[in-house]
Parts: C-alpha cells; sequence; structure tokens
C-alpha cells in the first residue's frame, strides 16, 4: 500500500503534540486543501497537530488532484470496495503518524470533505480503536454495514442545503442508518450552502472537536 504524506500544522502550543487530527481532501483536491483548517481548529485544541494527507491515486476525471477511489460510474458494489480501500489508505496514514509521534491510538480525530468525508466516515466506524470523533462534511456513508460493536465514535455531518454535488439528502440517509446502529449523531444543514465549507460548519466543528477530546483528556 502507498505510504501517504502531505502537509501538517501545530500545535498551536509550540508544545509537543497530544492530539492528532487528520483531515482528509475530497475528490480533485489535496491535502493543502484542508490544512488552512488548522488555524482556526487550532484555537480549539491548542495542543494538536493537523495532518491532511494527499490520496493514494491520481484524479481519474482530470489531470490535478488525487482521489481516495474512483467514485464516478460505479455499482454500489464497486462503489463500497472504493470506501473500504480508501479507508484503509486512511487508516494506514493514521497509524503512522500515532507512532511518528508516540501518541495512544485512541488520540486521534477523523475531518473528512466530499470523498473525503466518505472515507472518514468508513475508516472511523472501523477502526479497532476508535477515533475520538468523526467530521463529514458534504459527504455520505456509501457502506452503511457496520461492524457489531458497542464503542461507536460520535459523529458530526454538516451539508449544504444547496450543494448540487452531493445531495443533502446523503447526510440525512447517513444520519438515520448511523442512528439506527447506536452511534451519537450531531447533523447539521445549512442553508443557501451549496459543496463547501462555511463559518457556521467550521465553528460547529471546532466545538465537536473540543468536546470530543474534552470528554476524556489524553
Amino acid at each position: 500500500m502507498r505510504e501517504l504524506d502531505g502537509p501538517r500544522w501545530g500545535p498551536a502550543s509550540g508544545q509537543a503534540p497530544r492530539r492528532l487530527v487528520v483531515l482528509a481532501h475530497g475528490l480533485g483536491a489535496d491535502g493543502h486543501d484542508l490544512i488552512d483548517l488548522a488555524p482556526l481548529w487550532g484555537k480549539a485544541l491548542p495542543d494538536a497537530l493537523f495532518a491532511a494527507p494527499d490520496a493514494p491515486e491520481p484524479n481519474a476525471a482530470s489531470a490535478f488532484g488525487r482521489q481516495w477511489f474512483e467514485l464516478w460510474g460505479r455499482t454500489p458494489a464497486q462503489l463500497a470496495a472504493g470506501v473500504a480501500s480508501g479507508a484503509a489508505s486512511l487508516l494506514g496514514f493514521v497509524e503512522a503518524e500515532l507512532a511518528r509521534l508516540g501518541l495512544p491510538a485512541e488520540s486521534v480525530a477523523l475531518m473528512g470533505f466530499s470523498q473525503g468525508a466518505m472515507v472518514s466516515l468508513r475508516a472511523g466506524l472501523t477502526r479497532a480503536v476508535p477515533p475520538r470523533a468523526i467530521l463529514a462534511y458534504a459527504g455520505a456513508l456509501l457502506d452503511p454495514a457496520l461492524p457489531d460493536r458497542a464503542d461507536r465514535p460520535p459523529v458530526l455531518l454538516v451539508h449544504g442545503e444547496a450543494d448540487q454535488v452531493a445531495p443533502a439528502s446523503a447526510s440525512l440517509a447517513a444520519a438515520a442508518s448511523l442512528r439506527a446502529a447506536g452511534v451519537a449523531v450531531e447533523s447539521r444543514l445549512i442553508p443557501g450552502l451549496g459543496h463547501g465549507l462555511d463559518d457556521e460548519g467550521l465553528s460547529a466543528g471546532a466545538l465537536f472537536l473540543q468536546r470530543a477530546f474534552s470528554a476524556h483528556a489524553v
């Protein structure tokens, strides 16, 4: 499996990191697309290192950016296999980064946008040691089959109601499936927002991360 790498930022405190937040970009982007969130969220988590790996594959739809898996024209079975492959790549990066930093397995949170949100959900919900939190922006739960376990990480789902790339109904369906599986879900639909991020959603993410890590201090 290709070893991932990408930009990093923090901790804001200037001290050794005590937590890790991994940011998974969307289709056709790369890690630089999300690393700018780190200074904002670093105010809420000053002891966190933020890392935004580049996805493992070149974008099949254009000459620009990366992809976690091929998305367009896939059957449901192919999408499930693709998101599982992308999640395995992301988890490989997480474990390598935790080892590099000397941090315990439970000291990580996952965030993703669009295709990165799909991969982050799969990775976080199937990881042997659950992350502290999963934040999924403008994403979807492509494979609702979850392992039978009691220790589910909390999930924040944020989606623009005006999203014409990934419809907001995908996050509504994900919220219903996750709640049925016993996952603690916070869901926000943002009026007028298209396929992107805004201040309201990012502020919700900062608070969600802060609460998740403070619940059981590392």
